[in-house]
């Protein structure tokens, strides 16, 4: 039997057909304008440099050896004492006095000592500008009042003592080099700290008679530098307190810095002692005593000669009270 096979006939292969691809036309003019930032014009003009007062501070620089022949240690460990508590009852007399030193007279010569130690310049107001800067005592407003009450900071007290800086005309060398155009140009000047033109100090103090010891005490309330402000010719315009500083937070830092003594450079003794004993030569300027208008003494005496006999008669009417009350 006779068995007839068919092949299977295999499907035509397909062609390999490319497709071409359309690329989608888009409108490129409303994206670039989206897309595109608006650059702001470049500003050539130079920013304005500020200029700010400042009172540059003489780092201080401690000796690496013992600068004496002596072990020195006992400024370093003073502390004050204590004042003696007075009651407000016993207190039967008290009178206020603001005095004013001037660093010129010879007994106040310690003020103005200028040699650096271990603890920075030796003048007064440098340790006050010190202590200051460093956070240990605070600045009080001397243009608002003398009773502590508004704070400074450090800028301040150098705007006081330097003043702004202040923009003058001057001629343009670079643009107009003969001048005869006559342009000019801005220019800052800021003046540099001069402490040797704090030249007095304005010290407010306490006289109060406590019948129980029966004495009389002082106790010096607070210290303000005065600056002397001269006129453009050069004369002597005015002198006005910059800062004040309460003394009490002022004496424990003040035990730890020596005054100048210039007849025993092995005697010398801290600034709180110098203050409490006394040792420094003043003029009074105002008191409590018979002046309801609360003046000093130079607006209603305008003879300098005659301010400082009215001085020392308030002197002499605190002096009579205590003396007044023994009998012999």
């Amino acid at each position: 039997m006779a068995v007839s096979t068919v092949q299977a006939q295999a499907p035509p292969a397909r062609k390999k057909v490319k497709r071409s691809t359309v690329k989608k036309k888009t409108n490129t003019s409303k994206n670039s304008n989206a897309n595109t930032a608006v650059v702001p014009p470049k500003d050539t003009v130079k920013p304005v440099q500020e200029f700010i007062a400042d009172i540059k501070l003489d780092t201080p620089r401690k000796s690496l050896r013992n600068d004496a022949s002596i072990e020195l240690n006992l400024v370093k460990d003073r502390t004050p004492l204590t004042y003696e508590h007075i009651r407000e009852d016993d207190a039967v007399y008290r009178q206020r006095v603001w005095r004013e030193i001037d660093v010129h007279e010879k007994m106040n010569l310690p003020f103005v000592y200028k040699a650096s130690e271990d603890n920075g310049n030796q003048r007064f107001i440098s340790i006050l500008l010190n202590l200051i800067h460093a956070g240990d005592v605070t600045a009080f407003d001397a243009s608002i009042d003398d009773r502590f009450t508004t704070p400074m900071t450090f800028r301040q007290i150098a705007e006081g003592m330097v003043g702004k800086p202040k923009v003058i005309q001057i001629p343009d060398m670079n643009v107009d080099p003969d001048g005869s155009k006559g342009i000019t140009k801005d220019t800052t000047i800021l003046e540099e700290f001069n402490p040797d033109l704090v030249e007095r100090y304005e010290i407010k103090e306490e006289w109060v008679f406590d019948k129980e010891s029966s004495r009389m005490y002082v106790r010096i309330l607070g210290i303000a530098p005065e600056k002397t402000i001269y006129n453009a010719d050069g004369s002597f315009r005015a002198v006005v307190p910059i800062f004040w500083v309460y003394y009490p937070d002022l004496r424990s830092f003040l035990a730890k810095y020596e005054a100048y003594n210039g007849k025993n450079y092995g005697a010398r003794m801290s600034w709180e002692e110098l203050f409490e004993s006394r040792m420094f030569s003043s003029r009074v300027v105002k008191s409590t005593i018979d002046n309801p208008g609360d003046n000093f003494i130079s607006a209603y005496i305008k003879d300098p000669i005659l301010g400082l006999l009215e001085g020392d008669d308030i002197k002499e009417k605190i002096f009579n009270y205590e003396q007044d009350l023994w009998s012999y």
